[in-house]
Parts: structure tokens; sequence; C-alpha cells
């Protein structure tokens, strides 16, 4: 089972102020708040964060049919950034999620497991489009925001 998640940079940066007082703390640890403060790029973290968490959290609402997000309890972790990529794991009820990411300018994607051989067969389509009603096949997960929309295939 896969999850994925895509945050539209241009749209996260209108829409969101994370810097508001107690805003982290609702979503993220504390070590998590602290690869956020610490990173030169903090926007940037805060949303590779966010798509890791929301990864593995469709995975696991799809398994448990509940309905409970609390992103702080979902816990990232062994973070590892190379160039535009990102790999690391999260988890969340005594589940181990792996995940893996695509840093670019305009957007970050996340895709998220429960194992590692997943996800070097999954197929990931990105389209930049207005229209979130499209459908290509039938994706294991779709995400969407802003203008671009995910489609994943295992």
């Amino acid at each position: 089972m896969i999850g994925n998640d895509i945050v539209d940079l241009e749209q996260a940066e209108r829409d969101s102020n994370w810097k508001r007082p107690g805003y982290l703390s609702k979503l993220f640890t504390s070590e998590e708040q602290f690869l956020i403060s610490s990173n030169i790029q903090p926007d940037c973290m805060v949303w590779l964060l966010w798509t890791m968490k929301e990864s593995a959290y469709k995975i696991d609402s799809r398994i448990s049919k509940l309905r409970e997000f609390a992103p702080a309890k979902l816990v990232c972790n062994n973070l590892i950034i190379h160039d535009n990529t990102a790999t690391g794991n999260v988890t969340y009820n005594d589940q181990l999620y792996f995940t893996k990411s695509v840093i670019e300018e305009s957007y970050i994607h996340t895709i998220a497991s429960i194992t590692l051989e997943e996800l070097e067969v999954i197929k990931i389509q990105i389209i930049e489009t207005k229209e979130h009603s499209l459908r290509f096949g039938n994706p294991d997960s779709v995400s969407h925001h802003g203008k671009f929309l995910a489609f994943v295939y295992a």
C-alpha cells in the first residue's frame, strides 16, 4: 500500500503562515521543529516534513479506516537530504513507513510505503493543472495542491 502528498510551494507561501506563534508545535515534534529552525531553507523543511507525514497518514487511514489526524503523533526520522531528493521514515501508531521525496523549485512530492522494496517500483506522474478531477488509469494514490496533481502507481 502506498501514499503520496504534494505541496505547491507558491500556493503554500500564499496560504500558510507557519511562522505564527504555536503553529509548529501543533504539527511537529521538538526534534522536527529543530530541523526547521536550523535549516537554511526553513520553508522547504516545513513542507518536506509535512508531505512525509501526510503520505504516511494516507496509508494508515486506509488500513485502520480511522480519521484521526494528529500530525505531531506522526514522527519523521532518519531524514537524509541529497541534492533535490530526500529519504526518511515516519512512525505512527506503532507502524514504520518509508518515504522518498523529490524537492523541486515549485513543489515537494513525497511517496510512502510500508516496505522499502515497494518504494523502488512506484511509478509517479505529476502534472500541472487546475483541473483536479482528471484521472489517468487506476492510480493507487492521488494527491493535489495548488496547480499540481500527482498520481502514484504501484
